[in-house]
């Protein structure tokens, strides 16, 4: 029998008992497995449900055709038939048992015969577990205990940690994004072969380490997360920025550990996925820029070059073009508020709100999370800073177009009025116009043409 708690995903007429009946009639084995049946016993919505056979992809497809009104075999070649019924997703694989050879970055994929095979090859015990849905009524599968570690909220590899790690090394790396997500303590010895075999994570792509990094960021645990991937080493070998920001602490200069401040203010932000990987690199340039005098220790212009050493490292863990861009700004502009001490001038309000752009509530967002001092009244001081500057981009909305900062003329009128074809002297004055535009406030088209007249008359 199976516990109440996952009942109801086998209701009269729910798509897995409609399947458990399928595979029956065609004498093969059918299981519930994974997250499912993890997600069911922790009270977690399941959105797609995964289930495992001994039929191959292609009887499964066979059996799917008909009666799902969609099946996708875009993962045959794993062993995996996707398929849609009445709108739940599910999908169905082959027992298996995946194995790396030493240089690949993909598996080789071998099919198993049974279960048990099946559960000790899938990456911890609380995600080996399955619900038999065939010969009988549905009943539990837990060969390696993984009830008992998700009571005590442990993460532990079905078999030796060394050879699950090895068999897929991108397990290394879900052992810290469920400790994210789930908020589970790592078993020691899971941790201890991490530390080992942490090189052998270079032979998996970089596509599926960032999506695994991706998971990692939005959990609700993400600070546990990240110190299991710096103490482990793990991190140093796909995001070696973040170790990096463990400076000690200076004696004379008392400056924080920018390690932990990072790590906190990723913990503070929203769980959004663009806003915590800016969290993550918005001080990645401070061990580069890092400077003791007289007033304590600097670290002028660490946004520069964070914003930079962001594009990189992004591009390297081939993350979307818009991503990188979106990131790298945010950690560009990140310290932009507090160069504003003296008070927000509308041409400075105008020009954060254009450089900041459809980013605007992210960045303020960040630069609020930014703040972790233990001084309330430095934290105060910075909180009003970032008040005023909401206020004042209100008020400004109120008087203006605040956001689309364009002059009165456009390009084509630029042209026609200086007799010029398009090149670059119509970006030039373009600029010339949006910046008096962003500097002076709405102005009308007879100013633009006198700002065009004194600039063309100066063109050496």
């Amino acid at each position: 029998m199976i516990p109440p708690r996952l009942a109801g995903l086998f209701a009269e007429g729910s798509a897995a008992q409609l399947l458990g009946e399928r595979f029956e009639a065609a004498g093969y084995q059918l299981y519930l497995v994974g997250g499912s049946v993890r997600d069911a016993f922790l009270g977690s919505e399941t959105k797609d449900l995964d289930f495992a056979t001994d039929a191959h992809p292609e009887p499964v497809a066979d059996l799917l055709e008909g009666w799902a009104d969609g099946v996708y075999r875009v993962g045959e070649a794993f062993g995996t038939i996707g398929a849609t019924k009445a709108g739940e997703v599910f999908e169905i694989t082959t027992f298996r048992s995946d194995v790396y050879r030493e240089d690949s970055r993909k598996p080789r994929v071998e099919f198993s015969r049974d279960i048990e095979t099946d559960l000790s090859r899938r990456d911890f015990t609380v995600n080996a577990m399955a619900v038999r849905l065939t010969g009988g009524p549905p009943e539990m599968v837990d060969p390696f205990h993984g009830l008992a570690d998700l009571a005590a909220q442990v993460l532990r590899t079905p078999i030796d940690p060394e050879v699950s790690f090895g068999d897929d090394p991108l397990r290394m790396l879900r052992l810290y994004r469920f400790v994210a997500s789930l908020g589970f303590t790592p078993d020691p010895e899971a941790v201890a072969a991490v530390s080992r075999m942490r090189e052998r994570i270079g032979i998996i792509s970089a596509e599926r380490i960032r999506d695994e990094l991706n998971r990692l960021m939005v959990g609700a645990h993400v600070a546990d997360g990240l110190w299991g991937l710096v103490d482990s080493r793990l991190a140093d070998e796909f995001l070696p920025e973040l170790a990096a920001l463990q400076l000690e602490q200076d004696p004379v200069h008392h400056h924080k550990d920018v390690l932990a401040h990072t790590v906190a203010v990723v913990a503070k932000t929203s769980a959004k996925e663009t806003l915590r990987l800016a969290a993550l690199f918005h001080d990645v340039g401070k061990p580069a820029t890092r400077e003791f005098g007289e007033g304590g220790v600097t670290f002028h212009h660490h946004e520069v070059v964070g914003a930079r050493m962001t594009r990189k490292r992004m591009r390297e863990l081939r993350y979307p073009k818009d991503t990188i861009k979106d990131v790298s700004q945010l950690v560009f502009l990140h310290m932009r508020p507090h160069t504003y001490k003296m008070g927000w001038t509308d041409s400075a309000v105008r020009r954060y709100v254009r450089d900041a752009g459809d980013l605007l509530p992210l960045l303020n967002e960040l630069v609020r999370c930014d703040v972790t001092t233990r001084s309330r009244k430095r934290a105060n001081a910075i909180a009003r800073r970032i008040d005023e500057l909401e206020e004042r981009i209100t008020e400004l909305r109120q008087q203006e177009e605040l956001d689309a900062l364009r002059p009165p003329i456009d390009g084509n009128e630029v042209m026609s009025y200086l007799g010029i074809a398009p090149g670059p002297d119509v970006g030039a004055a373009m600029r010339l116009l949006t910046e008096h535009r962003i500097d002076h406030g709405p102005y009308e088209p007879e100013e633009a043409y006198r700002l065009l007249d004194e600039w063309w008359a100066g063109r050496p």
